[in-house]
């Protein structure tokens, strides 16, 4: 044999191996690509299955606060000068199904007391002096008390703030676990800090965000807040 054959026939081999090696080298590198895609469509579809699953699963903590009269019994409470907050407070108490329970000075204010433009009249005297803001009620305690999980509070407002006799109350109530939106009627003022300030004095209670009515609301204001926080 020849160099000639034998050179062909050592390129044929070389051929054949370099032919074999790279079959093999190619089918490693398809399965690897295919694993690599599977575990990205795998990662992918995890994923979008948690989102899902958020999506569906929304904290319990949110739930409770879309309704805030749910649960145990409601009760409107409410102070009222000249008979808008009385009237406002058993619209509301009706709408919601709550018990009543109007606050009651025991030295009621006369139309004299509340000529708030007499700078000698009582309202004035006590608006200068806060020490004689004090007002005794007729009765401070609520009956079945701790049967109430939610309390709404009315009352006028005076120079920007609740009504006074409101504050006697507030003081010697515990509203601990309940839930205490106040709303108030005014003929000009909003409802400004008065609900904050309330809430400061009582020192207990989940306090929500109020709601002023004017001093002759119509039905349909009313209806509408009340089916807002039921």
């Amino acid at each position: 044999m020849n160099k000639k054959v034998i050179a062909l026939i050592v390129v044929i081999i070389l051929i054949v191996i370099i032919g074999v090696v790279a079959y093999f080298m190619s089918q490693n590198s398809n399965e690897n690509g295919t694993n690599n895609v599977n575990q990205e469509e795998l990662a992918s579809q995890t994923e979008e299955n948690n989102q899902a699953t958020n999506t569906a699963m929304p904290e319990d903590n949110n739930l409770t606060d879309n309704n805030t009269t749910s649960g145990g019994k409601t009760l409107v409470v409410y102070y009222s000068a000249q008979g808008h907050t009385e009237e406002v407070a058993n619209k509301i108490a009706n709408n919601l199904g709550a018990d009543v329970l109007e606050i009651v000075p025991v030295n009621e204010y006369s139309s004299e007391d509340l000529d708030w433009t007499d700078s000698n009249s009582r309202v004035s005297r006590e608006y200068e002096d806060e020490s004689l803001r004090n007002v005794e009620l007729t009765s401070i305690t609520v009956d079945n008390w701790d049967e109430y999980d939610t309390v709404l509070i009315g009352y006028p407002i005076w120079w920007g703030i609740a009504a006074w006799p409101v504050d006697t109350f507030v003081k010697a109530n515990d509203f601990t676990g309940k839930t205490v939106i106040p709303f108030c009627t005014s003929s000009s003022s909003g409802l400004g800090q008065s609900g904050e300030l309330l809430a400061e004095e009582a020192g207990t209670g989940n306090w929500l965000e109020g709601q002023r009515f004017s001093s002759n609301p119509s039905d349909s204001d009313i209806n509408s807040w009340t089916d807002s926080i039921k």
